[in-house]
């Protein structure tokens, strides 16, 4: 019987595609279900007074997208954008919001053995957005449930900065 939430989320997931991307020398995989377009990193209209996370917003054919800084957001070090720098455009239950990585690698597709439960951690570390560990070969992914991340208390201020 799993422990926590994030552990049975991994353990009941049945597998499926995830668009991996960089942070730092980390890889991370989303539900590639979720992705809507990826965009070069481009200039944002910054909002005063919202976390450093939030770079700010875009406009995206007509509509308001708030961008959220990943590397930022996991406490990753310094984002520094370069060519590589893309930002993923999410549909994420009738929102539009954008995330900037430090790269896109590739669509992989994980069958459930390949998927192991997220690692258990302390619990004043807030870690149930992971919902499991991809596995392949040598390569290991951080496989990240987005909308949960973004419909977190924290990432409320993304409604906040999209009105």
């Amino acid at each position: 019987m799993p422990n926590s939430e994030s552990e049975h989320k991994a353990t009941s997931t049945t597998g499926g595609e995830f668009l991996t991307f960089r942070l730092g020398h980390e890889e991370y995989g989303m539900d590639i279900l979720k992705v809507q377009e990826i965009r070069g990193y481009d200039a944002v209209t910054h909002i005063a007074n919202t976390p450093e996370f939030i770079k700010g917003v875009i406009n995206l054919r007509g509509i308001i997208v708030p961008i959220i800084d990943l590397r930022i957001k996991f406490n990753l070090g310094k984002a520094e954008y370069n060519q590589f720098t893309v930002v993923i455009i999410l549909n994420l239950a009738s929102k539009v919001v954008g995330v900037v990585v430090d790269s896109v690698s590739d669509v992989l597709t994980l069958a459930p053995e390949q998927i192991k439960p997220a690692p258990s951690l302390s619990s004043t570390l807030r870690t149930d957005y992971i919902i499991g560990v991809g596995a392949i070969e040598q390569r290991m992914l951080l496989l990240v449930d987005i909308e949960r991340l973004m419909s977190s208390q924290e990432m409320e201020l993304v409604d906040q900065a999209s009105l």
